[in-house]
């Protein structure tokens, strides 16, 4: 046995895979180096070693690559790209977030209630991409990070999937092998009972334990910000939301956020305290002051919003910025020929596209229309515009243009757009009337087919942590299954429990699957343990009815036992989903998920005997 060429290769293989877990758990290098290496380690192994008659290899193990849940993931990524890049998911996130600041719990309590329950009757992947961009939008205007909310929503997906026959695809494949094999069929809410006790369990350990567990991560391209006032202008235009607001108590409370020093209405001109003679009006050119991030909203609170600053200062025939829109700083330079000069005279907008959107002169306020300011050196400009013109001032030298602090701005003109694509793909995929990957590749074509993004913007949302990560997780797969590894174990686990009884064995098979399911994939654990489930069932039974009911059992453990992928990223793909937007690392999913699989097998062993009538 010690020289069985098999044997050996399968230990070989168990040992990589333990390697590459543990440096993927350790982060002893980087995740792309190490999933590179596990495929170019497997690609090696099985050509030095083939197996006997066997043509398994190259193709095989490079399948993940072109593996369509590879393709949907990487499409739907681009997809939440576009509607990020169009401040699409501004108007639901301000409402949350309000109600989040009034409501905290009650809003996040609604907000994954309704996750969990549409995830128990469609697929949890498009629910998890629907919500992934108003989670982001709420962590950043209430000021925390995503990665304490990108983790929940995956795992509270997923425990839903364990509530109904359709909940996730893998209860429907594994119900199937029930079935073909014993003839028995499983009912739509025959999971619910014992699977919403486990869910209930998830979601108390999430509220309760798991939320303390989660890293608080930033995002490295998180914009500058600081509580300088720069003066700014808005013109009310005829699209402006806030056309024929009446001021209160001398202040327009919808515009609480900014500080609003004089409103011109051709000659005429309010200060404040305003009085309903200063009821807005198309026309009104209103100075204001407000921080950079009060301006980077107002651009991405409306279209009409947008419009009317943009077209400050333009021309009728004047173009609106094109491409990729972004906001940064600069500085009047000492000696600059701007000095002395008003920004009319200036005419920035026509020799470079770009817009001064406010002037912050050393803490100094000035009460006056923002054309007519006169410049100094060391005056500080926020300007905006296409990402490509912003970077072209670079060359100026009458201004020091701080490209650090370049930050991306919705284009929200085209967040109509965005969310004609984001619902069409939402459902196809949901009412089953196209596969998720030809829904998914259709919208990331939509998406920049429809101007909501450029190829660029749409290159940079393929991650190639993700790309390699779940290349690798197939070649392990692959390999485990191909070197006999994968049912050894799973025999062994079987045959060790069997001696024990019925409830040892589902106890015994739960905690395998579990482990298993998070190395391999759910789909892939479920297919190879629940003909061996059943076989098992079959053997220990007494009686044709005890066939019966010990299968059912067996089958629906290996269900909720395959459903508790939360201890890796490469578990489910709900996971990788949320691991770009939450800034997460491998051992983020251990430390959080790796608790949440063991208390749920521990409920389990205690609930599945009683209920099963074991």
């Amino acid at each position: 046995m010690l020289y069985d060429p098999q044997f050996l290769r399968m230990v070989l293989v168990l040992i990589v895979v333990a390697g590459i877990v543990t440096l993927y758990a350790f982060e002893l290098f980087s995740i792309e180096i190490v999933s590179a290496g596990a495929i170019a380690t497997f690609l090696l192994l099985f050509h030095l070693w083939p197996t006997p008659q066997s043509t398994f290899g190259a193709e095989e193990l490079l399948a993940g690559f072109a593996n369509p849940a590879l393709i949907a993931i990487l499409a739907l990524l681009v997809v939440g790209q576009g509607m990020f890049h169009t401040g699409a998911m501004e108007g639901p996130s301000r409402i949350l977030a309000a109600s989040y600041g009034r409501h905290p719990t009650l809003t996040m309590g609604a907000l994954f209630g309704f996750v969990m329950l549409v995830s128990a009757f469609i697929n949890n992947t498009p629910v998890v991409v629907m919500f992934v961009p108003v989670l982001v939008t709420i962590a950043q205007r209430v000021g925390t990070s995503a990665s304490r909310v990108m983790i929940p929503l995956s795992y509270v997906s997923i425990l839903a999937g364990m509530t109904t026959l359709i909940g996730s695809s893998t209860n429907i494949l594994v119900a199937d092998v029930l079935k073909r094999q014993d003839g028995i069929s499983l009912s739509f809410f025959s999971l619910a009972p014992l699977g919403l006790v486990l869910a209930f369990v998830g979601v108390v350990y999430l509220l309760f334990i798991g939320v303390r567990l989660l890293p608080t991560r930033e995002d490295n391209k998180t914009e500058r910000s600081s509580g300088h006032q720069y003066i700014a202008q808005i013109i009310i235009t005829a699209k402006n939301p806030h056309l024929g607001e009446v001021p209160v108590a001398g202040m327009f409370a919808q515009l609480q956020t900014l500080t609003i020093r004089m409103i011109q209405r051709g000659d005429q001109v309010f200060y404040p305290p305003y009085d309903v003679e200063a009821t807005l009006q198309e026309g009104d050119i209103l100075s204001v002051a407000a921080t950079r991030k009060v301006l980077s909203e107002l651009l991405v609170s409306d279209p009409g919003t947008l419009t009317s600053m943009i077209r400050d200062g333009a021309g009728d025939d004047d173009a609106d910025p094109e491409g990729a829109l972004a906001i940064t700083e600069a500085v009047v330079a000492p000696g600059s020929r701007y000095e002395g000069q008003t920004l009319e005279q200036i005419r920035m907008r026509e020799r470079t596209g770009c817009i001064v959107l406010g002037i912050q002169r050393r803490s100094h306020m000035m009460r006056q229309k923002l054309s007519t300011i006169r410049l100094q050196a060391g005056d500080d400009l926020l300007l905006f515009g296409s990402r490509k013109g912003l970077r072209a001032m670079r060359h100026d030298r009458d201004l020091l243009v701080l490209l650090w602090s370049m930050a991306d701005v919705p284009d929200i003109r085209r967040a109509g757009r965005a969310r004609l694509v984001f619902g069409a793909v939402i459902l196809a995929a949901a009412t089953g009337l196209l596969p998720i990957v030809d829904a998914a590749l259709a919208g990331a074509v939509g998406m920049v087919a429809f101007g909501c993004l450029n190829l660029r913007q749409a290159a940079r949302a393929l991650d190639l942590r993700i790309y390699l990560l779940i290349g690798s997780a197939f070649a392990m797969g692959a390999s485990l299954q191909e070197s006999g590894a994968a049912e050894m174990m799973a025999n062994a686990a079987v045959n060790a429990a069997m001696p024990y009884g019925p409830a040892a064995l589902l106890i015994g098979l739960f905690a395998l699957v579990a482990v298993l399911t998070n190395i391999l994939s759910n789909a892939a654990t479920a297919v190879l343990f629940a003909p061996i489930a059943v076989d098992a069932a079959v053997k220990l039974a007494e009686t044709p009815e005890m066939e019966s009911k010990l299968a059912v059992a067996a089958v629906m453990t290996v269900i909720y036992a395959a459903n508790c992928s939360f201890a890796t990223p490469i578990a489910y793909q709900t996971n990788l989903l949320v691991m770009g937007p939450g800034h997460y690392r491998f051992m983020d999913y251990l430390r959080v998920g790796g608790p949440l699989v063991v208390i749920l097998w521990l409920v389990f062993a205690l609930v599945a005997p009683y209920y099963f009538g074991l």
